[in-house]
């Protein structure tokens, strides 16, 4: 993430680790398919930006082992200690305001990290900057506007009401300057950027207990700033809580959309 006083999603609140646990369990499969597509092994150099948790950056180390590298950023590494070990480095890092830390990577993936970004063209450039001729670029962001539903099937008061909690949820984002529609333009910003054999592919989790986590963790972690901007009550927040809590509602997260290209 980017150095901002109005980041609306704070790593060091005990929200956070739930919601890190959450994005593990939803979306660590797909990302380590992809990573395993791009032929990952032994001996790569690897760039993770905006790591936040660490179940990807272990993941990677893993794979590329004592001969090879894994960098791993973020402006708050709070949460990367347990993963700063060889071959892991851990830096504090703005990937839309600072140079790379390094160069000549085989590897460099963001997963939900850039929509958030307000610098994200240069955050972009800077990753691509930092690969080796051959190396590959694997970009995950959300795009929220593309799918804007806690509850697609809007069937009833309670579903009614998440989705009103979540069209404000997008309305604290924008506010500060996330790009709601950010996902669906990463195959052409890649190819634009002089990336080949892009390709990309969308995950749409529709139910399961990891959204119904990720739900709870998110509207306790932004409950003040709702309540703050008008945007709902503190009794509305504790009946949608009641709701999910309740294991009966289909919750559903923004689609992740996966983007991938090879530098020239």
């Amino acid at each position: 993430m980017t150095r901002s006083d109005g980041y609306l999603l704070d790593n060091r609140q005990k929200e956070a680790g739930e919601r890190f646990d959450a994005f593990t369990a939803l979306f660590d499969p797909t990302t380590f398919r992809h990573l395993e597509g791009l032929g990952i092994g032994p001996g790569w150099r690897c760039w993770e930006v905006g790591a936040g948790g660490t179940s990807v950056v272990s993941w990677l180390a893993e794979k590329v082992g004592p001969a090879g590298q894994v960098v791993a950023t973020d402006i708050d590494t709070s949460r990367l200690t347990p993963a700063a070990r060889p071959p892991v480095e851990v830096r504090v890092h703005d990937v839309g305001a600072e140079e790379p830390p390094g160069e000549g990577f085989d590897l460099v993936h963001a997963r939900l990290v850039l929509v958030h970004v307000p610098e994200r063209e240069r955050a972009l450039r800077s990753m691509i900057k930092a690969l080796r001729p051959g190396g590959r670029l694997l970009v995950e962001d959300a795009d929220p506007a593309l799918q804007p539903l806690t509850c697609p099937d809007e069937y009833g008061p309670e579903q009614r009401l998440a989705n009103r909690l979540r069209q404000g949820f997008r309305t604290l984002l924008a506010d500060r300057g996330a790009a709601l529609s950010y996902g669906r333009t990463l195959p052409r910003l890649l190819r634009q950027a002089g990336l080949h054999d892009v390709e990309a592919d969308a995950y749409f989790p529709v139910t399961s207990p990891a959204c119904t986590a990720l739900e709870a963790a998110t509207v306790r972690q932004i409950r003040h700033r709702l309540v703050s901007a008008g945007l709902a009550t503190d009794a509305e927040i504790d009946r949608h809580l009641a709701n999910v809590e309740s294991g009966t509602m289909d919750l559903t997260t923004s689609p992740m959309i996966s983007a991938w290209g090879r530098k020239g």
